[in-house]
């Protein structure tokens, strides 16, 4: 909502404008009536909306045109003040005034504007006859009130109204003409529905409704109150009521009702609670809360927004088999403006059989979004209502970020959950089979990807000495000549080469020691598609003697190519290697190390897979 208000008063000579300004601080007719009233300033702790509201009065003899339109473009909003008793006057709204406001000011962002009829002591009718025709012929206007600066008549009501025309106006919601809720109106109120649908069947039952009451408006409702407010939409509408929950086309019924009563302020707190700005627009500051991320440190999920996502799958996976169809995703981000994820999402996380991402594949994407994009993350988070569900000051509330690597060197541990492994090589060496392989997809399922939905990345959990821990594999473009920092900032390195092809093994022996023959970064030699032939390769060093003169493991023999159960050794032993970097280099000679690891991830994955089974009994 905005911080202040600004109310500016215009109209013909002698109608009072002045008079209802002084009239309002002072509480009485003013004896005397300058030519124009000081502006004004009320304290928000004064006015019933709590916002600091100016009052600008305008005077033809003292202010010239071009302040006159410095005025309005700096307006809020507009005050139109006439007589009751003076013809001309009312004649001038449509004639002057009116055109003059809309010739100065913009067409995307129209000022509101309010009729006031002043000096109604002075007549026994009304002016309504003559003014309704107008305001149903300009759009802009809010409404109109009849007043008295000499009896304090309405006085008050007109600067609340004036004050709610712009806090909660009517134009971007509700077409009066229509009678009905505008689009953009619809859409908010829709995903507002679908983020508190918190089981998703597509009726608010009375759980979901007081939950929703409780968080626009710190209260819940009443048992009665909650059959009052359905009885009412039961009596103008079928298909409002269902299964005694409230349906979609029920709850826009509601708010169209509180607009047809005058009360926008309902449902702009609903709007506002839920982040949409004045022109129904997520703002920047609900979809971008800032957040800080100091130099070598990265960003993951916490708990609370796993347990979030977790919910938010469960609610979309309606058929309850652990994988979201095509159908669910697409229901799943029916609140977003856009759909975030592409067919290569599908490449980049774990799938089914049926290439549907699973429940790990779905935690997985996440957790890769975050890793890379904290600020996509947030924005998404937003649009499923993170925030509002859990109740927290922001979707920053679901980030953590890491302490600085160099602080996990020297204490020789780390709290990370997510580990980052580049993995290098030249064109055609079998980069892309490695990722997929971390997929479990074989030489065979890998052939059947089209071009376009192949992925630079995968990721997905390995086990740790117990610990479940996230893997993410980034796949760099082979250029000797440009790998950017991004290129080369990771946990551990893989540097993958064809054993059958003699031209290979070069690129990688180039790249180390151009790039990490001096770093603190653990490498890992991949000798790929060990099914084939092995060649000699075109080297003044083979592999193995290259890696033993650089202090690096054996070439680890790699291959994708195959009907068995693809193995994850490697990938934990990436893992283990990016935990535990000190241990790497330490235990180079001791082949325990690499086993430790591999049992303790065989271990862990039999034990993860009885839980996962126990979950799903559960959900």
């Amino acid at each position: 909502m905005r911080k202040d208000v600004r109310i500016l008063l215009v109209g013909e000579p002698k109608v009072g404008k002045t008079s209802l300004i002084m009239s309002l601080v002072s509480e009485e007719f003013p004896d005397e009536v300058p030519l124009r009233a000081e502006e004004i300033t009320i304290p928000a702790d004064v006015t019933p909306e709590r916002v600091p509201t100016h009052i600008v009065d305008y005077s033809e003899a003292e202010q010239s045109d071009e302040q006159l339109y410095q005025e309005i473009s700096k307006a809020n909003v507009i005050c139109i003040v006439y007589s009751v008793n003076n013809k001309k006057s009312i004649e001038k709204v449509t004639s002057h005034w009116i055109p003059l406001i809309t010739d100065r000011t913009d067409k995307d962002s129209r000022v509101p504007l309010i009729l006031v009829g002043n000096k109604s002591d002075l007549v026994e009718h009304s002016s309504m006859e003559t003014i309704l025709p107008i305001m149903n012929q300009y759009q802009d206007i809010e409404t109109c009130v009849e007043c008295s600066a000499k009896n304090l008549k309405n006085i008050s009501e007109l600067f609340y109204y004036a004050q709610k025309a712009v806090l909660h106006p009517t134009g971007p919601l509700y077409c009066p003409e229509e009678k009905e809720l505008k689009p953009s109106c619809i859409k908010a109120l829709t995903r507002i529905f679908k983020v508190s649908d918190l089981d998703n069947d597509g009726i608010l039952n009375d759980n979901e409704l007081n939950f929703f009451q409780r968080t626009c408006f710190n209260t819940p409702l009443a048992p009665q109150a909650l059959e009052d407010v359905k009885n009412v939409v039961r009596r103008n509408m079928n298909d409002g009521v269902k299964d005694n929950g409230l349906t979609l086309k029920g709850f826009l019924f509601l708010h169209t009702l509180f607009i047809q009563r005058g009360r926008h302020e309902t449902t702009w707190t609903v709007l506002r609670r839920f982040g949409y700005d004045d022109d129904l627009e997520l703002t920047q500051e609900y979809l971008f809360p800032v957040i800080k991320i100091p130099p070598d440190c990265t960003t993951e999920l916490n708990h609370n927004a796993y347990l979030f996502l977790q919910s938010v799958f469960d609610k979309h996976d309606k058929d309850r088999d652990c994988a979201l169809s095509p159908d669910e995703v697409k229901d799943l981000f029916k609140v977003f403006p856009y759909m975030p994820w592409g067919p290569d999402v599908n490449n980049t996380v774990c799938t089914n059989d049926q290439g549907w991402i699973t429940y790990q594949g779905y935690l997985s994407q996440w957790t890769l979004t975050t890793y890379l994009d904290v600020q996509r993350s947030l924005e998404y988070l937003g649009y499923l209502g993170y925030s509002i569900i859990y109740e927290q000051g922001s979707q920053a509330a679901a980030i953590t970020v890491t302490r600085n690597k160099r602080i996990d060197l020297q204490k020789k541990q780390t709290q990370r959950s997510v580990f980052r492994c580049n993995v290098l090589g030249a064109r055609g060496s079998g980069k892309s089979g490695f990722l997929q392989a971390f997929l479990g997809k074989n030489l065979q399922q890998q052939r059947r990807i089209r071009e376009d939905h192949k992925s630079l990345y995968a990721i997905s959990t390995t086990y740790v000495y117990g610990q479940e821990k996230y893997l993410l594999l980034h796949e760099v473009m082979p250029d000797f000549d440009f790998l950017s920092e991004a290129d080369l900032a990771c946990d551990v390195v893989c540097l993958v080469y064809d054993i059958n092809n003699p031209r290979t093994f070069e690129y990688c022996a180039k790249v180390y020691k151009q790039y990490f023959i001096d770093s603190k970064t653990p490498c890992v030699v991949i000798a790929a598609k060990s099914d084939l032939h092995e060649v000699r390769q075109h080297y003044s060093l083979s592999p193995q003697d290259f890696c033993r003169k650089h202090k690096l493991h054996p070439p680890q023999p790699f291959t994708c190519n195959t009907t068995d159960a693809l193995s994850k050794d490697i990938y934990t032993r990436l893992t283990t290697m990016a935990m535990y970097p000190h241990m790497a280099q330490a235990d180079l000679k001791n082949s325990t190390f690499w086993l430790r690891a591999s049992v303790g991830a065989t271990v862990c994955a039999v034990l993860g897979f009885a839980m996962y089974r126990a979950l799903l009994k559960q959900r």
